[in-house]
């Protein structure tokens, strides 16, 4: 790579004209001097078009009749002429050091992949304390544990966290585009993983805005859900492609066993099997699941605050606390512990304590231990 390479930044938009200015913006404002933007309208049918004439020869303009998330990259790919390649989704915005930070990264000639964290906001642009990807981010050389683990094995950072070398996209790109009209990022993200050495840039390198349209993120959960299981069954097969040409031993099965959506479908079934239809459960799952994982019951976090997530406890005395408030105030009989809390059994040992000693338990697994709030044991 060169002692100054240029970096294209490919924003991908469809029909987000209120969002795109902001991300054009960001990234133009970087604060490292060859940056190029390319911006590629995936047929909105707002007025992004409009917007993005804007800009005039600041940016390079590409307006294609709609095709789907993976078309938007191939072209903006095509069209970009840097050494290391930034994807940014319009309704996103970077900070000023991005590119500089993917540079420096770069140094090294191993590394194919960055990646970082981005701070989560709102639809008007606020912070919400929340972190994207919520799992920390790992680094290194990552083939053998995708081996062991498979698709999502570690955590998958979406498409603004990222940046790549030209030479890595040259290689696995252009992405299938019907399979991908939507996750196309993971395509990406799945093969750097398996190719070279990925390095974490520490601190967050820009916004992820979740506004409740999201073309993936906004979708309910169990249409969610559904997306994952078949991007997980299209990326496991991208994989056993991947390491059955390096004479790998692969077992696709074990890896759909221990994957994410198949033990968040699993655990969907299983509470909606242990809790009537109808009642109230408290979830503890650390803010992870990400929606109301079962149609017939009503679900509350913990702790809860006005029917939001406010976060783990400071102590044992505040979630005892909380457990008996929700249970009076809210009709509260149930309560699910899902893996991501498991760790919340050990550290508030008082808590875990009480809740054994007082309820019975309905269901404990690997995934889900379920206690029944309704009666105290004797």
């Amino acid at each position: 790579m060169s002692k100054a390479p240029l970096v294209s930044i490919v924003i991908d938009s469809y029909n987000y004209a209120r969002f795109l200015p902001e991300a054009i913006d960001s990234a133009l404002n970087q604060n490292y001097p060859r940056t190029e933007v390319v911006v590629v309208d995936d047929g909105s049918t707002d007025h992004s078009a409009e917007v993005i004439a804007g800009y005039g020869d600041r940016i390079v303009p590409v307006l294609q009749e709609n095709r789907g998330q993976a078309a938007a990259f191939n072209t903006g790919f095509r069209r970009s002429r840097g050494e290391v390649i930034l994807i940014l989704d319009s309704d996103d915005a970077l900070f000023p050091t991005a590119a500089a930070s993917a540079v420096e990264v770069f140094r090294d000639p191993q590394v194919i992949k960055a990646h970082w964290p981005l701070y989560v906001i709102d639809e008007e642009g606020h912070r919400t304390g929340k972190m994207c990807p919520r799992l920390s981010l790992t680094e290194g050389d990552l083939r053998n544990e995708v081996l062991a683990g498979g698709p999502w094995c570690v955590a998958t950072p979406p498409t603004s966290c990222n940046a790549w070398t030209r030479r890595f996209l040259e290689r696995i790109m252009p992405v299938p585009e019907a399979p991908y009209r939507i996750c196309a990022d993971s395509y990406l993200i799945t093969l750097g993983w398996v190719s070279g050495r990925t390095r974490l840039v520490r601190e967050p390198q820009g916004l992820y805005r979740v506004h409740g349209k999201n073309n993936y993120a906004g979708q309910p959960f169990f249409q969610k859900l559904r997306r994952d299981m078949e991007v997980y069954e299209l990326l496991c097969g991208l994989l056993s492609d991947f390491f059955s040409r390096q004479g790998a031993a692969i077992k696709p099965e074990n890896w759909k066993r221990q994957s994410w959506p198949h033990r968040l479908a699993l655990s969907a079934q299983e509470i909606a099997a242990a809790i009537p239809a109808g009642e109230t459960f408290i979830l503890l799952d650390d803010d992870n699941w990400g929606g109301q994982i079962c149609e017939r019951l009503r679900q509350l976090p913990f702790l809860e605050k006005e029917g939001q997530y406010w976060g783990p406890p400071p102590d044992d005395e505040t979630a005892l606390r909380e457990l008996e408030r929700m249970r009076k105030e809210h009709g509260a009989n149930f309560m699910v512990f899902g893996w991501p809390a498991f760790w919340w059994l050990e550290h508030y040992r008082k808590f875990a304590e009480y809740v054994r000693t007082h309820f019975r338990c309905l269901l404990q697994n690997e995934r889900l231990v379920v206690f029944d709030l309704r009666t105290s044991l004797p």
